[in-house]
């Protein structure tokens, strides 16, 4: 049995203005991967091929170990998918998606749904067109977790929910993986988010995957030197990940702030949040 619920080699696409080239990561079992990136980065365009809802031009996705076949469907009985954005006609109710999903998944667990709606609070005769954003989220999620799927695939799911919202909708992520046979991909760009639940991040930048990391390690190794110019001009550069000049000093990345911290006494290093890390390889220059 593979260790990974999810696994894209090598995936490329060619737009005539963009292109995701060679793109590779894992989702390991029983983990929360975060998919990081600026708009237009690549992020939705990955997720919609591992989907089969765009074609690749080469490359390989594997859903636990076995390679996806396009002309099978018995996969997506186990992938549970939530867009930014409401999929099912406004005009229908919950009570009504619910017995159109029954009739699409073998796997449909209506106790487990109706479960869902009491705890999000969704009445199940309203229309949906009458939900607010939040509501409608929260319906994709039951939705997407009531056929029983053994990995979700969020795209901006928690996108312009309030903190509380997204607090709550969290922790339904976090008692999700609590089965180390389930796993979640989670593309946001709510940094904050990922901080709390992620294991892993992937970072992805102009199509292209720039660093693929367990969150801890970044949040607790890396670290960003502030700098006057003299100290700049003294570290070496190849041992630094990233740099940009700010107002009155420099922006120094780097991978290992402990030693850092012993090479260079008399500089500010602080913790890097993943934001920082984003921003630094986004807006400054790229050394390693």
């Amino acid at each position: 049995m593979s260790e990974y619920a999810l696994e894209l080699i090598e995936i490329t696409k060619k737009y005539p203005d963009f292109s995701l080239n060679e793109v590779s990561f894992k989702v390991p079992k029983g983990s929360i991967v975060g998919l990081i990136g600026e708009n237009g980065a690549g992020k939705s365009t990955t997720i919609n091929i591992a989907l089969d809802l765009v074609h690749k031009e080469c490359g390989t996705v594997i859903f636990w170990g076995q390679e996806r076949s396009e002309n099978s469907q018995e996969w997506k009985e186990d992938v549970g998918v939530v867009f930014d954005g409401i999929n099912f006609h406004e005009t229908l109710t919950p009570l009504k998606i619910g017995k159109i999903l029954a009739a699409s998944y073998k796997q449909w667990d209506d106790a487990v749904y109706q479960s869902y709606l009491v705890k999000f609070k969704l009445p199940q005769a309203k229309k949906i067109k009458a939900f607010s954003k939040g509501m409608k989220t929260k319906l994709c999620i039951a939705a997407a977790l009531s056929h029983d799927p053994k990995i979700l695939i969020l795209d901006e799911a928690t996108s312009g929910l309030d903190p509380v919202m997204r607090d709550d909708i969290l922790d339904v992520f976090l008692d999700f993986v609590q089965d180390e046979d389930h796993s979640i991909l989670m593309s946001s760009h709510i940094t904050t988010d990922l901080e709390k639940v992620a294991d892993y991040i992937v970072f992805i930048h102009q199509g292209q995957i720039i660093l693929s990391k367990s969150k801890d390690e970044l949040i607790y190794k890396y670290g960003i030197i502030r700098c006057g110019s003299d100290l700049f001009e003294s570290i070496d550069k190849k041992a630094v990940l990233a740099y940009r000049k700010c107002d009155f000093q420099w922006d120094v990345l780097v991978d290992d702030k402990d030693k850092f911290k012993r090479l260079y006494k008399d500089a500010v290093i602080d913790n890097a949040s993943i934001d920082d890390i984003l921003l630094l390889y986004i807006k400054g220059v790229q050394v390693t």
